[in-house]
């Protein structure tokens, strides 16, 4: 059992002047914290780091986010692969703006409505129960919505991504290996991500359908990066030319069809009057044959 303490931050510190006072000024001063794969299962009373803005606590065994209440200068918060269960604790944390937790036992997203300021949110690969999806709480996402411009969900089982379609600032997505594979629900959502620059749904079904790349480049038009590969001003400019071509074919063959409905509407209305004109000009028709061959005899 090994707790993050101001013993453990002792012992692994560069500092070499031992004194008690000259170390308590030093970390009050303390700006960057490493303490990255040192099997810590708890995070204990280390307020004294009141400076602290880059916290490196990845690979270890913590299962509770607790004790950072005082850390409110604190940008970047790393705890990939440990065993945390909840995003609690956080809401002291006005000033995060990255925040790493990719690797837990996470289910769901949740307690992030007072970080207001987060712009980067890697929640990947979570350990979860068997034929559960990683959810999200509404709350945490409306309050983010505004702020996060990065989000990484990739290996979580999410099979669609309406939920998130409130993060209007949103600039790069990251899901991949998870279960999306319908296409009109992404096209809906990429309607209002108009911000998005880069997106990334490497393996996913939704990959395999027809003209998957084509419908994406078309339906966002501020989008640079598909899976890793470069959207070319060409291949987007001619895409959405043939998108362009194929409306209009549509919008003819429309019209085709919305004119034979009303000529059949017309005749249906109008059977006696066209039954009477057909009778006249099939009489007329008979006058002129008989006329023609009298004077031809």
């Amino acid at each position: 059992m090994v707790q993050l303490t101001m013993d453990l931050i002792a012992k692994n510190a560069s500092h070499k002047n031992r004194s008690e006072e000259d170390f308590g000024q030093y970390l009050q001063k303390i700006t960057h914290l490493n303490l990255s794969d040192k099997n810590i299962d708890s995070i204990g009373d280390i307020s004294f780091c009141k400076n602290l803005r880059v916290l490196y606590l990845y690979d270890n065994q913590i299962n509770q986010i607790q004790n950072l209440n005082f850390a409110s200068n604190i940008t970047h918060l790393y705890l990939q692969n440990n065993r945390i269960s909840s995003t609690e604790n956080l809401s002291s944390l006005k000033k995060l703006e990255k925040l790493y937790l990719g690797g837990n036992c996470i289910t769901v997203v949740e307690g992030l409505d007072k970080v207001g300021e987060l712009r980067e949110l890697h929640i990947e690969s979570q350990h979860l129960p068997l034929g559960e999806k990683l959810l999200f709480d509404p709350v945490s996402l409306n309050s983010l919505a505004k702020s996060l411009s990065v989000l990484n969900i990739s290996n979580n089982n999410i099979d669609e991504l309406e939920e998130l379609a409130v993060l209007e600032n949103l600039s790069y997505l990251k899901a991949v290996d998870n279960r999306l594979k319908h296409m009109k629900d992404l096209e809906v959502v990429l309607k209002k991500w108009t911000k998005l620059h880069r997106i990334d749904l490497t393996g996913n079904p939704i990959c395999q359908k027809p003209k998957y790349r084509d419908r994406i480049i078309v339906q966002s038009q501020t989008l640079e990066s598909l899976d890793g590969k470069e959207i070319q001003e060409m291949e987007r400019r001619f895409l959405m030319n043939w998108k362009a071509s194929r409306a209009a074919r549509k919008k003819s063959n429309e019209r085709i069809i919305d004119e034979h409905a009303a000529y059949v509407q017309f005749c249906k209305k109008n059977k006696s009057i066209i039954s009477c004109l057909f009778k006249i000009y099939r009489n007329h028709k008979i006058a002129a044959k008989n006329i023609y061959t009298k004077n031809c005899m």
